[in-house]
């Protein structure tokens, strides 16, 4: 399961396939120094989306 906390490059390391998840919610920056370091909460917080939603679509994505 995904949750806020966890960094992004560590979540796309783990579910590579989830990029594209990333990329339907408005997260292009995948491969920006800053995902190295910064939590879903965080990235949401600065690209203005709303966290729980993306976690939701995250999640929903490893389940399908």
């Amino acid at each position: 399961m995904i949750t806020k906390d966890m960094i992004i490059a560590e979540v796309i390391e783990q579910y590579p396939e989830l990029i594209r998840t990333f990329f339907a919610n408005g997260m292009m920056c995948i491969g920006c120094p800053a995902s190295q370091g910064e939590s879903i909460e965080q990235a949401a917080a600065v690209h203005g989306l709303d966290a729980e939603q993306l976690l939701k679509a995250l999640n929903d994505a490893l389940e399908a």
